[in-house]
């Protein structure tokens, strides 16, 4: 892999505004980078599906569709825009800027990121730019991760140029889009661990400098048939295994941890002084507390079960609450979303479950919990086929008790194609005035 192209000096310049800028102490949804600007804190207006596009299905294309969310609005539970990027790449995942101007969203397949402009028009969003040169440049595949950090977003890629396995690593670009360096996952030894180089996710927790991310699996196995992939038991051994905590300033490796089953999504704690985040591993039906110890080390250990883990119910996408008291985790196997008690975080209960679908992979939740959204697709060739291939985008209201469906719309008889990842947007004159009272200002 390529070692990092850029100025010392400049490289510690960008990585010291990280940590000194002020993390918000509120934002839409609760996944998002501490260094994303708070401009949604009450009803949003708008939400982007980032959608795969499908053969044979409307304009074949993947694309990023708009909704209509406001329930004062006359358009409320309606598609109204979708700009389309051309071809079909593994649309996957998608992260705003620290201005929330711009979105970033990247495909898994062809390594292209595209540039939207949602600040300008939140429910028109326009397509600005292309990166078509990531693989080219990083020797990565895979661009998965978009996380805000003030002027820069940090992108992590999952496999790699050479093998196209699991080894892989970090890509941090301005916001125009320029590649400002880059820096590989951990391998060898580390301690007792050995680090195996896999990518997935990214979490920082500012306050104690520093940056956790997880691990998944190379392009070889998420573009291979799901059915086909289970059934290979050499496929199914390179999956990742650890996750890493690294010093954020000096961006290097602080610790790896063991965490078998492929560890994916990270949520942070978002209470002040909090010392820790959750993960769940796709393969051990496991949720994984990342917690310092009394002697300020970090740990991992599994602290509870989701579902069976014999039926293999899949974990996939998480949400934790602003208060940090519950989280919202989801399993694709089984259609189901379910809430974990985590007031305690050494010992989550599941308090409540509910079948979506037939399939469901993402979650995403407003700031104050009530509206909780979820989209079916989770990649290409691992989703259900036939009459289990429902493709949604959902809303429900939550209670505390009781999940209750607002609106559905169903992405296949809409010939949209596979609905992925989320992102919430408001219209200009709310985000206008929320960003001139958090102070927001321009880093690139």
């Amino acid at each position: 892999m390529k070692t990092p192209a850029i100025p010392l000096s400049l490289l510690t310049l960008v990585l010291m505004a990280a940590l000194v800028a002020p993390a918000p102490v509120a934002a839409d949804e609760t996944c998002n980078s501490p260094y994303t600007a708070p401009l949604i804190k009450g009803q949003e207006d708008y939400i982007h599906v980032w959608t795969l596009g499908v053969k044979g299905l409307g304009d074949e294309s993947d694309k990023l569709v708009t909704v209509d969310v406001n329930p004062q609005s006359g358009d409320y539970g309606k598609v109204i825009d979708s700009v389309s990027v051309g071809g079909r790449g593994e649309a996957h995942h998608a992260g705003f800027t620290d201005d929330r101007k711009y979105l970033w969203a990247g495909r898994l397949d062809d390594n292209k990121i595209f540039i939207f402009d949602i600040g300008t028009d939140p429910a028109k969003p326009k397509l600005i730019r292309t990166i078509s040169d990531f693989s080219d440049k990083t020797g990565f595949v895979g661009p998965h991760t978009f996380y805000a950090l003030p002027g820069r977003i940090m992108v992590q890629a999952l496999s790699n140029t050479s093998d196209h396995g699991g080894r892989t690593g970090l890509v941090i670009y301005n916001n125009k889009g320029d590649f400002v360096a880059q820096y590989d996952m951990p391998t060898g030894q580390y301690g007792e661990v050995m680090a195996d180089g896999y990518g997935y996710d990214i979490g920082i927790n500012p306050q104690k400098n520093v940056l956790l991310t997880s691990s998944f699996t190379g392009w070889n196995n998420y573009m291979m048939d799901f059915g086909k992939l289970v059934q290979d038991p050499e496929a199914m051994k390179h999956f990742g295994n650890t996750m890493v905590m690294w010093d954020l300033k000096a961006m290097t490796p602080h610790k790896v941890m063991s965490v078998p089953g492929a560890p994916l999504e990270i949520r942070w704690s978002l209470q002040e002084g909090d010392n820790w985040a959750l993960s769940a591993a796709a393969l051990t039906s496991k949720l994984v507390l990342i917690r310092q110890d009394e002697g300020g080390e970090w740990q991992a250990r599994e602290v509870a079960t989701i579902g069976d883990p014999a039926q293999v119910p899949l974990p996939v996408d998480i949400s934790i609450t602003a208060d940090a008291k519950g989280l919202w985790v989801n399993t694709f196997m089984d259609g189901k979303t379910r809430y974990f008690d985590i007031s305690n975080p050494q010992a989550p209960v599941q308090v409540y479950e509910k079948v979506i679908g037939a399939q469901v992979n993402m979650v995403s939740q407003s700031w104050d919990g009530k509206r909780v959204y979820f989209t079916s697709s989770l990649l290409a060739n691992w989703d259900k086929q036939d009459d289990d291939n429902e493709q949604f985008l959902k809303l429900f209201h939550w209670d505390g008790k009781e999940l209750t469906e607002q609106f559905a719309l169903d992405f296949n008889k809409l010939q949209l194609g596979r609905a992925h990842h989320m992102k919430f947007s408001a219209k200009p004159a709310q985000t206008a005035a929320l960003a001139e009272t958090v102070g927001l200002t321009r880093h690139d």
